[in-house]
């Protein structure tokens, strides 16, 4: 899907200013936590998006990480933010704590780089739960008044 520089797109930061923007994010002591992070948050969260959405954000990204996130296949059930936290957590073998640090630091750092027109469409497409972790206000949806 995209295996190919963009042609004629300038991204906003290049994978090495990412990964040092995440390293600050999450406070890693080294480059190579950084890295871990940004491939498993990015990986899973390829998991749970689709349409147009998938694709906008791996071009708002640089080259490396939009390789990750296209990497697998959506899956046909969005999981909740928690259960997006905890999956994340069984899949790379450590706690929920660091699994829900690591998503913030990725998400932070997607965050600006999407920009919030485009955060907004996938929150749309995600569970109410996922703002927290993209450190957005939890807004709920109005529900239908009962007849």
């Amino acid at each position: 899907m995209y295996d190919q520089p963009r042609p004629n797109a300038q991204p906003a930061m290049t994978f090495d200013q990412m990964l040092e923007r995440v390293r600050y994010e999450g406070a890693y002591p080294v480059r190579e936590r950084a890295t871990e992070a940004v491939h498993h948050v990015m990986t899973a969260l390829g998991r749970q998006l689709t349409n147009d959405e998938h694709v906008d954000l791996a071009q708002a990204l640089p080259v490396e990480a939009a390789l990750t996130l296209t990497a697998r296949i959506p899956d046909a059930e969005h999981l909740t933010g928690w259960g997006f936290v905890k999956d994340l957590a069984a899949r790379t073998g450590v706690s929920p704590a660091v699994a829900r640090w690591d998503t913030r630091a990725v998400l932070a750092v997607v965050t600006r780089l999407a920009g919030s027109e485009l955060i907004a469409r996938i929150l749309g497409q995600l569970p109410d739960d996922y703002a927290l972790l993209f450190g957005q206000a939890q807004l709920r949806r109005p529900e239908p008044a009962a007849a």
